[in-house]
């Protein structure tokens, strides 16, 4: 038995998670729906949405340079969140960054993009 806290509402209710396999899981605690689903899934394929910040030089000449945050798309399987954030490491960013704009597509082969979640201008 595992138990949790369900993050996907205000409630936080305390879930009771049997089992760990699809056929045996059991989720007790929960006041809605989301709340077993955020269970069975936490047990069985645990995904986290991973945010960050990348440099971006402003100037050339002086290296001034100042720092756009990113985010992944939707979760990723919590297993890859460092192999995510080193190839998000990597990046150099030129201006100009729009909020939406795809940074790392496709990152450590997840089929979800790496985006940027500020605008910088030059």
């Amino acid at each position: 038995m595992r138990e949790m806290v369900c993050i996907n509402c205000p409630i936080g209710c305390n879930l009771k998670v049997y089992g760990d396999s699809e056929d045996s899981i059991r989720v007790e605690g929960n006041k809605c729906p989301r709340g077993e689903k955020y269970g069975r899934d936490e047990v069985l394929s645990p995904r986290r949405m991973v945010t960050s910040s990348i440099p971006l030089r402003k100037d050339e000449k002086t290296g001034i340079f100042e720092m756009v945050s990113v985010k992944t798309e939707s979760a990723v399987p919590k297993g890859l969140i460092f192999q995510v954030l080193s190839e998000i490491k990597k990046v150099k960013l030129k201006a100009p960054v729009e909020v939406g704009d795809v940074i790392l597509k496709n990152v450590s082969g997840t089929g979800i993009d790496v985006v940027a979640t500020q605008k910088r201008e030059q």
